[in-house]
């Protein structure tokens, strides 16, 4: 039996960051995740895809930023059960909860914190004949590694932030890339559709809308597929065809846990701490909804931040915690002692 005062269930961005301001307060952790690695969707989907959103960093790659949250929690030592999912949660009585996995480890901890992403997930296919046949052949539903497209024709299908973003970066790699969408406009930032139009001004891609991919061939690999714009039908050649239409989220087990469910997202209260309609019990990150909700990594770090302010009072009843602002007070164990850390800031100030 693996105890702890916060189990946190996904080793996703937010679950890792939940870490550290837990450990501020010094509240032990420990994680669960289905994957066998710590990152969630950006280690698993999208590790070399780079990040635009985070803070200070005006872009960061989704792998390195993984790595940059696991040295940051180092130092607070959270303990990790990796390739297990979370399939029951029980309340013991009114400090204790336990969590059992699908190959049987038991968790109890004073809270939990769901922070699973958007649970789990499959990519959403277009309807196109003999899909299946091309996948793993030329059709890839997720860029884990942009080297696999150098020098290669490839085909981006979307209209979303996935498919500009990529269609953006693999301009740099691939000797081709056409981008298709069945609409003109596109859902994707508007910063993003900006540098679209300029590539393609510039020639670096090809864009083609509205349209839509409506059949593919090849003998052992995708070698061209077929595009219907409008009112006229063309063959595109290519070696690989990535149709970005997003996911589609799965809860898994968690919906049997008595938790508030609204389209596929667990309801939580965002005018405090998100707590569940479960006392005790947290939603993070993308797994959770609320009005406004937006479904952003730094959004994440922010309702982290607030659950385990009340994750500490829960645990520590009637014990006022003391907000500490890491650029003052230093953090201990990290770069340095606790000492130190205030003396640096003190000499600076002078």
């Amino acid at each position: 039996m693996i105890t702890t005062d916060l189990l946190i269930i996904g080793a996703g961005p937010t679950g890792l960051f939940a870490v550290f301001e837990a450990g501020l307060l010094k509240i032990r952790c420990h994680i669960i995740d289905a994957l066998p690695q710590v990152g969630g969707q950006l280690a698993e989907l999208y590790p070399k895809k780079p990040i635009f959103d985070i803070p200070g960093f005006p872009s960061i790659n989704a792998g390195h930023l993984v790595d940059n949250l696991m040295e940051q929690i180092q130092q607070f030592q959270p303990g990790f059960t990796l390739s297990e999912t979370a399939v029951t949660l029980r309340k013991i009585d009114e400090t204790w909860f336990e969590v059992k996995t699908n190959k049987g480890t038991v968790h109890r901890a004073k809270a939990v914190a769901i922070a699973g992403g958007l649970g789990t997930f499959e990519p959403r296919k277009p309807e196109i004949p003999n899909l299946h046949t091309y996948e793993e052949k030329g059709i890839e539903y997720f860029v884990k590694d942009p080297e696999v497209f150098r020098s290669k024709k490839i085909v981006i299908g979307g209209g979303g932030d996935s498919a500009l973003d990529w269609s953006i970066f693999l301009s740099n790699v691939a000797s081709e890339v056409t981008l298709i969408h069945r609409r003109k406009e596109f859902r994707g930032a508007l910063d993003s559709v900006e540098k679209i139009q300029d590539l393609k001004d510039e020639g670096r891609i090809n864009l083609v809308t509205p349209a839509e991919v409506v059949a593919l061939r090849g003998k052992e690999h995708l070698e061209a597929l077929t595009v219907n714009q409008e009112e006229k039908t063309f063959d595109v050649e290519t070696d690989y065809f990535i149709p970005l239409f997003g996911l589609t989220p799965k809860l898994g087990a968690l919906v049997n846990w008595g938790l508030e469910i609204e389209k596929n997202a667990i309801k939580v209260n965002n005018a405090l701490d998100y707590e569940t309609n479960i006392s005790g019990v947290y939603a993070i990150g993308d797994i959770n909804t609320y009005p406004g909700k937006l479904k952003l990594i730094l959004c994440g770090f922010h309702e982290a931040t607030l659950m385990c302010q009340s994750v500490y009072q829960r645990i520590n009843p009637g014990k006022k915690s003391v907000l500490k602002y890491t650029t003052v007070s230093g953090v201990e164990g990290f770069d340095g002692s606790r000492k130190e850390a205030e003396k640096a800031v003190v000499k600076k100030i002078i």
